[in-house]
């Protein structure tokens, strides 16, 4: 068995955002966690809206994921839809409600890890800019 090329990795975690992006799902990231941390190479996150929304999302990266040939090693979360693990070894996605993705705030806690550039139509960013990030006032 050969082992994935970092190119290959990449092609995944873009095929499962796009897959998350066509259920809707908001603020989807990818974090580059590989320089970080040995257990894996990116951390894909998104956010559902609700209970049906994050089983939707995630059962939809599933099936894009395994027509591309990759099956989740583990998975986590399915019973209670508030934050679905799917663990594929080289990366694992994240499907969060809002309230527990800002609770968990994982990409404040990997902040320092690069970004994998992910299309404006994937990312689907919906948060307003943080108050000292907003434009400044003329008067």
């Amino acid at each position: 068995m050969t082992q994935p090329t970092r190119a290959s990795i990449e092609a995944l975690v873009r095929i499962a955002a796009a897959a998350a992006a066509e259920k809707k799902a908001t603020d989807v990231m990818a974090l580059d966690v590989g320089q970080t941390i040995v257990v894996t190479d990116f951390f894909l996150i998104a956010t559902g809206s609700n209970d049906r929304q994050v089983h939707a999302i995630a059962d939809a990266i599933e099936d894009a994921l395994r027509e591309a040939g990759a099956k989740p090693i583990g998975s986590e979360g399915e019973a209670e839809l508030k934050w679905v693990l799917l663990d594929y070894g080289d990366f694992v996605v994240h499907v969060f409600q809002a309230s527990e993705r800002e609770f968990y705030r994982l990409e404040k806690l990997w902040s320092d890890a690069p970004r994998l550039d992910l299309p404006a139509e994937v990312a689907n960013v919906t948060a307003a800019p943080a108050v000292e990030d907003a434009p400044e006032e003329v008067s």
